[in-house]
């Protein structure tokens, strides 16, 4: 008996991804230190490409494990004034003694782009932002689950001195208050989730209405169009 004739494929037309023109947004993660914004925010840029650290300076000691021009811009405190004063600045705040900054150039070509910055910074740093920008920024607070773990942290990170670690501890209280400032609030009491969680944040507010300027043409060019059948 013959074999039946197979039946020939016939291969779909590749799909093309549609691609409407958008407003880069900026995504502020803020938290008391220890409480794991940074470990989010490393994630975040190692497993999504469109979206980039805004590299802050400080006139703070590099720390062992951070490497200059990649986690901040190292520089004197001369250098901060003239930079705060020439208004080159998008914010800047004094932490725990050492003056932190975001350069405003840089970030201002990437959101007229419709490239997505990340914003490590306290909420010094994140109100003026708010202020100066509200429409571009999505701001996230992370808290710990308890001030004991917190504690944990500090001293497992190992990077700060046993004083460093005590006025961080004294201070994350006042920070802590600040968590009615924000857009979206996570307890990090479990890693994988708490970054699931931001990372859905991202998805959401990339989508929003208000921040794809290109859903103008594309919904003409929609409506005007002649289904071929």
């Amino acid at each position: 008996m013959s074999p039946a004739p197979s039946t020939p494929k016939t291969s779909s037309p590749s799909k093309m991804k549609t691609t409407i023109a958008r407003r880069g947004l900026m995504l502020v993660l803020s938290s008391p230190s220890g409480a794991g914004k940074s470990t989010i925010a490393g994630n975040l840029l190692r497993g999504d490409h469109s979206l980039e650290i805004s590299v802050s300076v400080t006139t703070r000691a590099k720390r062992p494990s951070e490497i200059a021009d990649t986690h901040y811009h190292f520089i004197t405190v001369p250098q901060f004034e003239r930079m705060r004063d020439a208004d080159d600045l998008l914010e800047w705040a004094e932490v725990h003694g050492n003056f932190y900054g975001t350069p405003r150039e840089p970030v201002e070509k990437a959101m007229a782009e419709g490239r997505d910055m990340l914003f490590d910074i306290d909420w010094q740093g994140a109100l003026q932002l708010q202020e100066k920008m509200k429409a571009d920024v999505v701001s996230i607070f992370v808290l710990p689950p308890t001030m004991t773990e917190l504690q944990s942290r500090l001293h497992r990170r190992a990077e700060d001195s046993e004083d460093v670690i005590r006025t961080r501890l004294a201070n994350s209280r006042s920070e802590i208050e600040r968590w009615r400032e924000y857009d979206y609030v996570i307890v990090n009491d479990d890693l994988d989730e708490a970054f699931h969680n931001v990372s859905c944040i991202v998805n959401a507010e990339r989508v929003r209405r208000d921040r794809r300027h290109g859903l103008f043409e594309f919904v003409s060019n929609l409506l005007t169009e002649e289904p071929t059948l």
